[in-house]
């Protein structure tokens, strides 16, 4: 297919939203970004066009059914969710959009879906993955942090800030809240698919995450046969490309031109 700067991709009988930067699959290495799970194709804000300019790859953007202006997902999601997005939804959305190389960029429940995309496919066209604050096992300090979001968006103002990023908030806010807090999802447990992955690894962690802390960062070096780089931000919680754009900037930046560096159409 020919990709429009922002359109629709219709997988699975949801209409996801996307934004292209840049050149096209057919011309260049291609940047797929996940987000995280409040996150949308807008919530990257200028981060994706930063990584562009900086780059010169192409890079992709989408928002996952529930999130944005796409599709409302069923409510409640299944304990499985990302394991879902990663074996049926994302194998889909990188062949319909004619992804022929590049990387994952993913954000917290976007990091993990890459990491089981990764694990469990050996996809010769994936030349990396950048994982920014990832989740490969539940920890205390997550399930605590969730349950205190749904005080904040049930007593505060919250869901009026998250309106502007998602069609329909409550679906985008309780689907993901929701399986978090369920008890079945203490036992959720991605780790074994690290093994998995024969492309170098990104980890970037911000040193207050208040999501995960960095048992994230030791599973990921532990597991991995794979080579794994670790950028540590400092002044960073979950979010760090929000936080230290720059920073975060730079390791990514950095990272992809070391893993696609024989593309010649990257920046110099």
């Amino acid at each position: 297919m020919t990709l429009s700067p922002n359109g629709f991709l219709h997988i699975d009988g949801a209409d996801l939203e996307y934004r292209m930067i840049g050149p096209m699959p057919d011309a260049a290495a291609t940047i797929v970004m996940l987000h995280e799970g409040l996150g949308s194709a807008g919530l990257w804000n200028d981060f994706p066009v930063k990584l562009q300019a900086a780059t010169g790859a192409g890079v992709f953007v989408y928002s996952r059914a529930g999130y944005g202006a796409s599709t409302p997902a069923k409510l409640p999601r299944p304990i499985d969710y990302m394991h879902l997005e990663a074996l049926e939804v994302l194998p889909k959305l990188l062949d319909q959009i004619g992804f022929r190389r590049g990387l994952l960029v993913g954000h917290s429940d976007g990091a993990s879906i890459a990491t089981i995309y990764a694990g469990s496919h050996q996809d010769h066209r994936l030349q990396g993955l950048a994982l920014i604050a990832p989740h490969f096992i539940v920890e205390d300090i997550s399930v605590k942090s969730i349950a205190e979001i749904k005080t904040t968006y049930e007593t505060t103002n919250l869901k009026e800030k998250l309106a502007r990023w998602h069609k329909d908030v409550d679906n985008a806010f309780y689907g993901w809240n929701g399986v978090w807090l369920d008890p079945k999802f203490r036992d959720w447990d991605i780790s074994d698919y690290l093994a998995y992955i024969r492309v170098p690894v990104l980890v970037v962690q911000g040193v207050d995450d208040q999501y995960g802390t960095m048992r994230q960062v030791e599973i990921a070096r532990e597991e991995c046969y794979c080579p794994v780089d670790v950028s540590v931000i400092a002044g960073a919680g979950h979010s760090p490309h929000r936080e230290a754009p720059a920073a975060t900037l730079d390791a990514v930046t950095e990272f992809a031109k070391a893993a696609l560096r024989d593309d010649q159409a990257l920046a110099a």
